[in-house]
């Protein structure tokens, strides 16, 4: 695979398939360093989002339409080994929507898709104005989710920098409008809080009509970036996942 900088890749031993990797909102690459470690035989490539990282400079993107383009070529580029998708809240709908972007322009479909700390997309509420509120109100809602170190939150010259993809990551969600199509013709594995208060049992069972194949649903200790504290629980479940594909 070519370099791009849209990819961060590390991988222990000879790969055997890629783990495209989706960010939640405001994050990049750096959320999956080190998981090349717990899966061996396994290429993470972490998506990095314009707007922050090694993109700092760049205009980040809060149109899914125009993403969702940029990110197949991506993924269809090099097709030498099979692939699967992997992300979390936002990223989970875009690894979601982007999986359906492929079969409707008749791309490489991932091997299985992983979702993660999202709602099911036919289950979201329209609308959300988060990413139009002043930088003090963004910021103290931040601080509710409880995804952003209060350090961070406290340096109003770090934010200010930093605001701009949150902002674009934000509008990504809020605008998001589910249509009905067809179940995805693949395996289906959702990743789960327990006190997650974003989700609720209800809004996660919803995955389940997106695939025409199994879908196994796995509940983890913690809040909605239990992907953090409760990593190795989720490496083991990646792994078990990935094996079976």
């Amino acid at each position: 695979m070519q370099h791009t900088p849209w990819l961060t890749r590390l991988c222990s031993g000879a790969p055997r398939m890629r783990l495209y990797c989706f960010p939640y909102a405001g994050g990049g690459a750096e959320i999956y360093a080190g998981w090349h470690a717990a899966l061996p035989g396994v290429e993470i490539c972490a998506v990095q989002l314009p707007g922050r990282g090694s993109r700092f400079g760049e205009t980040p993107i809060d149109t899914l339409s125009e993403l969702l383009a940029e990110l197949a070529q991506l993924t269809s580029r090099d097709r030498s080994l099979p692939f699967a998708f992997f992300g979390h809240s936002l990223g989970a709908l875009l690894a979601f929507e982007l999986a359906r972007y492929c079969r409707r322009h008749y791309l490489p479909l991932p091997q299985c898709l992983i979702v993660s700390g999202c709602d099911a997309p036919n289950q979201r509420k329209s609308g959300g104005a988060l990413h139009t509120l002043p930088d003090d109100e963004l910021i103290a809602a931040l601080g509710r989710y409880n995804g952003t170190p209060p350090q961070v939150l406290a340096n109003a010259e770090l934010m200010a920098l930093l605001l701009p993809a949150i902002r674009a990551d934000f509008a990504l969600g809020e605008r998001y409008a589910y249509r009905l199509q067809p179940p995805l013709a693949l395996p289906l594995s959702v990743y789960a809080g327990k006190d997650d208060t974003l989700l609720s049992p209800e809004t996660v069972k919803g995955w389940s009509v997106e695939t025409s194949e199994t879908c196994r649903t796995q509940w983890f200790n913690g809040d909605h970036f239990f992907l953090h504290a409760q990593r190795d629980a989720v490496l083991e479940a990646l792994r078990g996942d990935l094996a079976a594909r």
